[in-house]
């Protein structure tokens, strides 16, 4: 660096440091573009969602209410007001069916020994009971391995069709909320305020063991085209909370402020958002 950038440089910085007094915060918009292209459809179904985990919130029919209450606030689209759809109940059925339809295939007949007794189909073992995916066992949904008995139905694009066009082929908004507890365990990192004896604060960081408790909340949004029953979008987010072992907090606040969290990107992907923000600026 030569004398006279030296001298260029210092010079810049002592008119920043006495001629820059004043800062002004500037709002800013960041526009975030759709993620998918709605203008083909005028109407949208909240149709329900497979959901499972815990027992104390009915995350399906919470599911519903609250997106359709975003949909109907941030988007030109018009709701639908249907019931929810038991999904848990028509995809267990449709398992079913799946599975009874080889049995419904008649066995090739064989010629009858004389004197003999027809044959009978050998009986359930003592005790035991056949099950069905409609049963209520079979219905439960506590782990993400117990959705794999029904997430086919969203491939059944027949069956979105029909439903479509119960309601003037519209865009189809489902799938699937698990919302489970968990505990956890281990070193947490915290800030300790401390005093000295001249009474002055000081921040601390320090590493402490805890017990903690909360709730993960793990949705999949599947966009269905109402006119042909076809997936054209789904995505899968992960979001979870955690408190104080001491701490009590409802099962539905803790589903609400996860939530939250991810209203954004839901609606991203059907409208173009607008992200907030400041910058500073000197004069």
């Amino acid at each position: 660096m030569t004398a006279r950038s030296a001298a260029a440089i210092a010079s810049l910085a002592l008119l920043s440091a006495t001629g820059c007094t004043n800062f002004y915060e500037v709002p800013i918009e960041t526009p975030i573009q759709a993620k998918l292209d709605v203008s083909a459809f005028r109407r949208v179904l909240v149709a329900g969602f497979i959901s499972g985990g815990s027992d104390d919130v009915d995350a399906n029919m919470e599911t519903v209410r609250l997106l359709r209450s975003q949909l109907r606030s941030k988007t030109n689209l018009r709701i639908i007001e249907a019931e929810p759809l038991p999904l848990v109940q028509l995809a267990g059925e449709q398992a079913a069916k799946t599975a009874a339809a080889p049995a419904a295939t008649p066995a090739p007949e064989t010629p009858a020994t004389p004197g003999a007794l027809p044959a009978t189909p050998p009986a359930a073992p003592a005790g035991e009971e056949a099950k069905s995916p409609t049963s209520k066992e079979g219905s439960t949904v506590r782990t993400k391995k117990d959705l794999e008995k029904f997430d086919r139905i969203f491939a059944d694009a027949a069956f979105w069709k029909k439903l479509g066009e119960e309601y003037e082929s519209p865009l189809i908004v489902t799938g699937t909320v698990m919302f489970t507890p968990q505990q956890t365990s281990g070193f947490v990192n915290e800030q300790r305020e401390v005093y000295d004896q001249l009474g002055r604060r000081q921040v601390i960081p320090t590493r402490t063991y805890k017990e903690r408790k909360g709730f993960v909340l793990e949705p999949k949004f599947v966009f269905i085209d109402g006119r042909t029953g076809a997936t054209i979008y789904s995505e899968t987010y992960r979001r979870e909370v955690l408190y104080s072992s001491q701490q009590t907090t409802p099962a539905l606040a803790s589903y609400f402020e996860l939530m939250d969290q991810l209203l954004p990107d839901f609606l991203g992907a059907l409208s173009t958002q607008k992200i907030r923000g400041t910058r500073i600026l000197l004069r």
